[in-house]
């Protein structure tokens, strides 16, 4: 999957949410490449839970990338994959 490549693809962002449901987020940085610093800034972005990410279209995925400065880093390492 190389998203970042494929010019047809026009960056959206993905389903944000005010906070996690019922108060608990999920631990993001069991995702490999998420550490502390990022799930702060996944949750900023309104991304509390797995199924959040699992759910991130292609479209989803280069709008993130994007607004977080990661260059493909979000294919790379199979965040979309190890969420779901």
């Amino acid at each position: 999957m190389t998203y970042e490549t494929d010019e047809t693809i026009v960056p959206e962002r993905p389903m944000a949410m005010n906070g996690p449901v019922e108060g608990h987020p999920d631990d993001l940085t069991l995702i490999g490449g998420i550490g502390p610093k990022i799930q702060v800034l996944l949750n900023e972005l309104g991304v509390w839970h797995y199924d959040q990410i699992a759910a991130w279209s292609p479209e989803n995925v280069i709008w993130v990338d994007h607004e977080l400065n990661f260059n493909g880093r979000i294919v790379r390492e199979g965040w979309v994959q190890q969420a779901a």
